[in-house]
């Protein structure tokens, strides 16, 4: 019963729910289903179970967060909700912003990262990872890249800014630079 968390001032109850609202967040973000995560996570995860976390129906242990976090590939604080008053709708979400060129996008495909190697790559596969913390977008297959994080990216390949998104095409990590 969802009262059972209720410690009489409705606090644990509220958190329970703004925890399960940001599980469910991440859960979405991941295009993953109820039923999808039970099946990958080799039944870890049941769909159920899962279900009255995200319902804030039932209590999630520091281990079981800590082993969701682990499967859902974020940082196990970026489950929890936050706790400096933001509003829900800052929560995910990638920049549309121009990137290198006004009226282009430079999106970094993060499934290629994720299976690049190479001296620069681990930096910017840290970075990357500031970034999706900074704007809890934790989709996992593409970000956005804005001309900060561009000049950053520039620095770390060893170019200039207009030709970083080469040097990302040439290992691999450039999705693509559409128009707006």
């Amino acid at each position: 019963m969802a009262g059972s968390l209720d410690n009489g001032d409705g606090e644990a109850g509220d958190y329970s729910t703004q925890l399960g609202d940001r599980i469910r967040v991440i859960r979405r973000q991941k295009r993953l289903s109820l039923q999808d995560v039970e099946a990958r996570s080799d039944a870890e995860f049941k769909a159920s179970v899962l279900g009255a976390y995200e319902r804030g129906e039932r209590a999630v242990s520091v281990p079981r967060l800590h082993r969701l976090a682990e499967f859902y590939n974020v940082p196990v604080d970026q489950l929890l909700p936050p706790i400096d008053g933001r509003p829900d709708a800052e929560v995910g979400g990638t920049d549309e912003s121009s990137g290198w060129t006004t009226g282009d996008k430079v999106i970094i495909d993060l499934v290629a990262l994720g299976e690049a190697s190479g001296p620069q790559v681990e930096l910017i596969r840290r970075y990357l990872e500031i970034i999706q913390v900074k704007r809890q977008d934790f989709n996992g297959r593409v970000l956005t890249i804005r001309g900060d994080d561009l000049q950053a990216l520039a620095a770390i390949v060893g170019t200039g800014v207009d030709e970083a998104p080469d040097r990302l095409v040439d290992m691999g990590l450039f999705r693509n630079s559409s128009p707006s």
